[in-house]
């Protein structure tokens, strides 16, 4: 009698993935999140508010609605805190079935007013605190601008405050983030790799000539060669290539769509960064300062514009998010 075969079942490339890379996932929808099992999670204006529009998550909206009205009989105040609050509301939810860390994001609006996010970190802190959350689980998200990183040197020093530098699309951006000892940043590739698209003769590119990719990688052998503590969280991605790509990337922040397919996938997926090759390349220090970065940045139109338009696009959906609240009161 001969013996049953068995056969090795192939490991999907997200399960491959999260051998070498952590997993984090790039939505606010806690269903989807349980789903598929990331170590941290991160949220947007622009994910918050497609949650809050799901019938499944109203009562988030509405205890935040209903804890404003507590704060303040001013309808200005009673708005900030109940956005606050809505923010919080959906962290504290993610948090309850990932093991890591949730990345909460501080108002767009707020990116060139260096006290204003301070204020607003710290607000976040203070209401994962109340419920019991210590600030350890917590990452603030702040626009990589000037003034943005200042404001996250200050959370970070002086409070001991984690921060997450979104909207990040430039090198210089990112060794100032690391000169300031961020906890995390955030380059974008999809992005990126959108710009080059629109704006070059070229719509395609071979996983490891994708901009985006090569950006991140770029960054990611910068810091491990001179040896920061800030880690490295490509995201933005728009397809399985560009995750393919950058293996071996601290962590990557990944939409439901990809994690999707990363998950009915087998394809092969190999590391492809790693300290100790990044330690082994012939890299210059570059020198960063307000005026170094400001002149790099209006040099890189690339940049420029991403940043330009992430931010106007996360102020725009932060009133949508305003407006559902105010009909709310």
């Amino acid at each position: 009698m001969t013996e049953p075969v068995h056969k090795k079942v192939a490991m999907s490339a997200l399960d491959q993935l999260k051998s070498h890379t952590t997993v984090v996932a790039d939505s606010g929808d806690i269903n989807v999140i349980g789903k598929y099992k990331p170590t941290d999670a991160t949220t947007n204006p622009s994910l918050i508010l497609a949650a809050a529009k799901n019938p499944a998550y109203k009562h988030l909206v509405e205890d935040a609605v209903k804890y404003a009205k507590t704060v303040s009989s001013d309808p200005d105040e009673q708005l900030e805190a109940a956005m606050d609050q809505v923010f919080v509301n959906f962290g504290l939810e993610i948090l309850k079935i990932i093991p890591g860390r949730v990345s909460t994001e501080v108002d767009a609006r707020l990116s060139f007013d260096k006290k204003a996010m301070i204020e607003r970190g710290r607000r976040f802190i203070e209401l994962y605190e109340k419920e019991g959350i210590s600030k350890e689980r917590i990452l603030i998200k702040l626009s990589s601008t000037w003034e943005g990183i200042e404001a996250a040197k200050v959370l970070e020093m002086d409070y001991g405050i984690h921060v997450n530098m979104t909207l990040l699309f430039n090198f210089h951006q990112a060794v100032a983030c690391a000169e300031a000892g961020v906890t995390l940043i955030s380059p974008f590739v999809g992005r990126i790799f959108d710009w080059f698209v629109q704006n070059t003769g070229q719509k395609k590119f071979d996983y490891l000539d994708d901009p985006g990719v090569k950006s991140v990688t770029r960054i990611y052998n910068y810091y491990k060669k001179f040896g920061y503590q800030t880690v490295v969280m490509g995201a933005s991605f728009r397809n399985t290539d560009q995750i393919k790509g950058l293996v071996g990337c601290d962590l990557l922040t990944i939409s439901p769509t990809l994690l999707s397919e990363l998950s009915d996938s087998t394809d092969e997926f190999t590391q492809l960064l790693s300290e100790e090759a990044a330690m082994k390349l012939d890299l210059d220090p570059v020198e960063i300062s307000e005026n170094i970065f400001r002149w790099e940045m209006n040099e890189d139109a690339m940049a420029n514009d991403k940043l330009s338009d992430g931010i106007r696009k996360f102020a725009a959906d932060a009133i949508k998010l305003e407006d559902m609240l105010r009909e709310m009161f």
